[in-house]
C-alpha cells in the first residue's frame, strides 16, 4: 500500500526507505477537552488593559504588589491552624459543660431572670427560648472567628487545600459537613434550637411533628449548601459541564456594555454625531465580520479624520458602503495569511513569553507575560545569542509579524532583512519581496535609496562600501564617489549602474572620455571629474577600495539588479512614509561579502530615510535577522538618533565579536533594549553586565558558634543531643548588610540562563526602564 512513506512497515533493504510500522489512522484523534472559545471583537475590546511598566502584556493584566508579602511556611501554617482549632474545641467543650463560669453573664444581664430556671435552662413560653440559642450561636461564632483569625484558617484553607486543585476543597468539605451535621443533630450546635424557638406550633401534635421534620430537613440542606459553596461546587460544575456564551447580536448585554465608554460601541463616532456609522460598525463586529485588524485600521482612519476634518465625508461614505472593510490597506489584505504569535492590536503589543517566577526577577514582574510594542522598539533592540537559540523564531518573526499587522492597520512600516530561506514569514504576508540575486524576483533594490542629491547618495554608498575597512576615511570615500556621481547624473539625468560605476572607479579611459564628452559646457561638473582623475593613484586614495567593493556587486548573479535606467521595479526606503511591508532576501550563501555590504547599505539608507520623513505618524522599523559585520561608527550613531524620528531597528548577532571592538560599547549604549539569549560567552556576558550596571541588595551572613556548657546537667544534655543528632550544639549569629552587586554577572549570563530563555532589559522612548528580566520565551516548555 502506497502511503508516501508515512505509515508503511520498516524496511531493512538498502534500496528502501525505513518506514514506521503503524497503520495510518482512519480519523484524527478525538480531542481530550472542549476547544477554547475564541473571544469576539467586542470581548477583546472590553478586556481591561491597565497601565503598566514597559514590556508588560497589558491584555487582561492584573498588577502585582511591588514587594513580596511575608509568607508563612506551609508547615508552620498547618501547625498553627491545627493548634488553634484544638484550642477552640477545648474552649467550646468547656463552655458546653459549664466549666467556664460567667460565660452567659451578658445574657443574664440583658434578659429578665423569669425567663430561666434555677439551672439556667429557658422557661417554656418565654423569650428565653429565643434569647439563649441566639446568644449561644453568637458565642460560638465569636469563638470560631477569634481562633480562626489567630490560626489563619482562611490562609491555611486557601494555600493548603484550594491551591491543590478544584477537587481538593470538594473532597475536604465532605468530612467537615458530616461532622457539622452530627453536631447539629446532637444539639451541640444551637441551630435547631434557634429555629425551633421561632416555629409557630399549634395544638395538633402530628402537625407539630411534621413542622419539626421540615425544619430539620431545611437546616440540613442549608448546612450542606454552605459547605458545597465552601468546597467550590459551582466552579467545579462549570468545569465539568462548560457552557458557551452565545455570540453575536443575541448575546445578552452586560451592564458594562451599556456604558458610553464601551469601545465596542464606537463612542468616539457617536460623540461626533456619526451614530449611523457607529451602528454599522457595531453590527459588523457583532455579526463576526470584523477582526482586530479592521478595528485598529478604522480607528486609525478616524484619528486622521480628527486631524483633517475634510476627510469626514469620505470616511462616512466608506463605512456606510463597506462596513468593516472600509479604509482597507492598499494591498486589499485585512489580515495576515498566518499568525505565529499572539498579538493585541489595541495596545500594539506582541507576546514574547513569560517572566520567570524566581528570585532573579523583581516580585512585581514574576509570572507576568512579556510583550514588545513600538514604545520600546522605538529605542531599538539588540539581541545576542548563538545559533539555534531561537532568535529568528521567537523574536524576529513575532516582531515582524506584529508590525506587519500594524502596517495593515495603517500604523507602521516594516522592512525585514534576512538571508534567503530565513523564516521571516510567507511571501503573502508582505507587499514587496526583494530577492537579491534571484532572476525570478519581481522587485529590485535601489542602490541609491531614492536619493536625488549626488552627495547624499555618495555618503550612503561610502558608508556601506568601505565603512568597515580599517584605515579608510569614509568622508574621503564619499567625496570620491560624489566626484563621479555628480557629473554622471548631470550628463545622463540618472545615477550610474553597477558596471558603469565600476568602470569609472577602475579609470577605464573609454568610460571617462565618454562622460567628459557628454559634460561639454558644464564647467562645474568637469572640474569635479578632473579633481577625481587627479586624485587617482595618490596616497590614501579610496578609489581602489571602492572599486573592489563595487566589483562584489558586478557579478553575473546580480545581472539585471540595481538598475537605474527605469527598466525594473526598484524598491527604495523612501517608501517608509507609507504603511508598507517589505522583506529583503540577501544571497548569504554564495555571496556573503556582498550580502553584508548590502545589509550595511540598507541600514544606512534606513537611518537617512527615517530621519528625512516629513510625516512621522507611522512607526518605521527595520529588522535584521543577522546583523553580523553590518554596523559602522556612523550607523551606530544613526541608530541612537532613531528614537526621535519615531523609528527603530532590531539587530540580532551570534556574538559581539561580529562587531568591531571599538563599536561594542557604543552599540550597547545606543540601543535602549538589550537581550542576551542562553549560551552567550562570558566575554559577551561581561559587556552586558557592564551595560546593566549594579544594584543594592541585602545579604545575610550566618555565623555558627559552638556552645560550651559549664553545668554538669547542661553538659550531659548537650552530649545526649550530639549523640542523637550527630551535631554539636551551636548558636547562630546573623549579620544583615547592604552590598552593591551586578544585576547579572558574566558568569550567570553564560551558565545560569536555561535553554529557551533570555535576559531582557527594556527602555521606552519616554525614558521608562525595566530592569533585566529572565524570560521564558513563547514556545518553550
Amino acid at each position: 500500500m502506497d502511503t508516501d512513506g508515512t505509515h508503511d512497515g520498516r524496511a531493512t533493504r538498502s534500496d528502501r526507505v525505513p518506514r514506521p510500522a503503524a497503520e495510518p489512522p482512519a480519523h484524527p484523534p478525538k480531542p481530550r477537552h472542549t476547544p477554547d472559545r475564541v473571544p469576539t471583537v467586542a470581548d477583546w475590546l472590553r478586556t481591561p488593559r491597565p497601565e503598566a511598566e514597559p514590556g508588560v502584556w497589558r491584555y487582561g493584566h492584573t498588577p502585582r504588589a511591588e514587594m513580596e508579602p511575608a509568607r508563612t511556611p506551609d508547615r508552620a501554617l498547618a501547625t498553627g491552624a491545627l493548634i488553634s482549632f484544638l484550642a477552640c474545641v477545648l474552649v467550646w467543650s468547656l463552655m458546653r459543660n459549664t466549666y467556664i463560669p460567667f460565660w452567659d453573664a451578658p445574657l443574664n444581664l440583658f434578659t429578665p431572670d423569669s425567663w430561666y430556671t434555677a439551672n439556667g435552662e429557658p422557661v417554656m413560653g418565654t423569650g428565653g427560648m429565643q434569647a439563649k440559642p441566639i446568644y449561644e450561636l453568637l458565642f460560638v461564632s465569636a469563638l470560631l472567628y477569634g481562633f480562626g483569625r489567630l490560626g489563619s484558617w482562611r490562609t491555611a484553607w486557601s494555600r493548603l487545600v484550594v491551591e491543590r486543585g478544584p477537587w481538593a476543597p470538594a473532597l475536604a468539605v465532605v468530612p467537615l459537613a458530616w461532622v457539622t451535621l452530627l453536631l447539629v443533630d446532637n444539639h451541640q450546635l444551637p441551630l435547631r434550637q434557634l429555629v425551633f424557638a421561632f416555629l409557630p406550633y399549634g395544638t395538633d401534635q402530628q402537625a407539630n411533628l411534621a413542622l419539626d421534620s421540615t425544619a430539620k430537613t431545611a437546616i440540613d440542606v442549608a448546612v450542606v449548601l454552605a459547605f458545597a459553596w465552601l468546597g467550590g461546587a459551582v466552579p467545579l460544575l462549570r468545569r465539568i459541564r462548560p457552557t458557551a456564551a452565545p455570540a453575536g447580536p443575541d448575546r445578552p448585554r452586560a451592564p458594562a456594555e451599556e456604558q458610553e465608554d464601551d469601545l465596542a460601541r464606537w463612542p468616539q463616532l457617536r460623540a461626533a454625531g456619526l451614530g449611523e456609522a457607529a451602528e454599522r460598525l457595531e453590527a459588523e463586529a457583532g455579526g463576526g465580520r470584523m477582526n482586530d485588524v479592521d478595528y485598529a485600521r478604522i480607528r486609525r482612519a478616524w484619528d486622521s479624520v480628527r486631524v483633517d476634518p475634510s476627510r469626514m465625508r469620505a470616511f462616512t461614505d466608506a463605512v456606510r458602503d463597506k462596513g468593516a472593510g472600509a479604509c482597507v490597506h492598499p494591498s486589499g489584505a485585512r489580515d495576515l495569511p498566518v499568525r505565529a504569535a499572539r498579538h493585541d492590536l489595541l495596545a500594539r503589543q506582541v507576546l514574547l513569553g513569560t517572566v520567570e517566577d524566581g528570585v532573579r526577577n523583581p516580585y512585581s514582574r514574576r509570572g507576568t507575560a512579556l510583550a514588545l510594542d513600538p514604545d520600546v522598539l522605538g529605542t531599538s533592540l539588540l539581541a545576542v545569542g548563538p545559533s539555534g537559540t531561537g532568535k529568528t523564531r521567537r523574536l524576529v518573526r513575532p516582531v515582524v509579524e506584529s508590525l506587519s499587522l500594524q502596517a495593515l492597520a495603517g500604523q507602521a512600516a516594516v522592512v525585514a532583512v534576512g538571508a534567503a530561506g530565513a523564516q521571516l514569514g510567507p511571501d503573502a504576508a508582505f507587499d514587496v519581496v526583494v530577492r537579491v540575486g534571484d532572476p525570478a524576483s519581481v522587485y529590485d533594490l535601489d542602490l541609491y535609496g531614492g536619493a536625488t542629491d549626488p552627495d547624499e547618495a555618495a555618503t550612503l554608498l561610502a558608508e556601506s562600501f568601505v565603512g568597515d575597512v580599517p584605515g579608510i576615511d569614509v568622508r574621503r570615500a564619499a567625496t570620491a564617489l560624489a566626484q563621479l556621481l555628480g557629473p554622471f547624473r548631470a550628463a545622463y539625468d540618472r545615477f550610474p549602474t553597477v558596471p558603469e560605476l565600476r568602470e569609472l572607479l577602475d579609470r577605464v579611459p573609454e568610460a571617462l572620455d565618454a562622460l567628459r564628452r557628454d559634460l561639454a559646457g558644464q564647467h562645474a561638473m568637469l572640474r569635479e571629474l578632473d579633481a577625481r582623475i587627479r586624485q587617482q593613484g595618490a596616497h590614501g586614495d579610496p578609489g581602489p577600495a571602492l572599486a573592489d567593493r563595487v566589483a562584489l556587486l558586478d557579478r553575473p548573479a546580480f545581472a539585471g539588479f540595481f538598475d537605474t535606467t527605469g527598466q525594473g521595479r526598484p524598491f527604495s526606503l523612501r517608501a517608509l512614509e507609507h504603511p508598507i511591508r517589505v522583506r529583503v532576501d540577501l544571497p548569504e550563501r554564495g555571496h556573503a561579502d556582498a550580502s553584508r555590504m548590502l545589509a550595511r547599505l540598507l541600514l544606512a539608507q534606513f537611518n537617512a530615510a527615517a530621519a528625512a520623513r516629513t510625516d512621522r505618524s507611522l512607526f518605521a522599523f527595520l529588522a535584521f535577522d543577522d546583523a553580523s559585520h553590518t554596523l559602522t561608527p556612523e550607523t551606530v550613531r544613526g541608530v541612537q538618533r532613531l528614537r526621535s524620528a519615531h523609528a527603530g531597528v532590531l539587530l540580532t548577532l551570534r556574538s559581539l565579536d561580529d562587531v568591531p571592538e571599538a563599536l561594542r560599547t557604543p552599540l550597547l549604549g545606543a540601543v535602549g533594549c538589550r537581550m542576551a539569549f542562553s549560551g552567550v560567552t562570558t566575554w559577551d556576558g561581561k559587556r552586558f553586565a557592564e551595560a546593566w550596571g549594579t544594584e543594592w541588595v541585602e545579604t545575610r551572613d550566618v555565623t555558627h558558634r559552638t556552645v560550651f556548657a559549664d553545668q554538669p546537667l547542661t553538659r550531659a544534655i548537650h552530649s545526649f543531643r550530639k549523640l542523637v543528632t550527630g551535631k554539636a550544639v551551636t548558636t547562630d549569629a546573623v549579620t544583615v548588610r547592604q552590598v552593591e552587586r551586578e544585576r547579572w554577572s558574566a558568569s550567570d549570563l553564560a551558565h545560569a540562563v536555561p535553554p529557551g530563555h533570555a535576559v531582557l532589559s527594556l527602555t521606552s522612548v519616554r525614558g521608562e526602564r525595566a530592569a533585566p528580566l529572565l524570560v521564558r520565551l513563547a514556545g518553550t516548555s
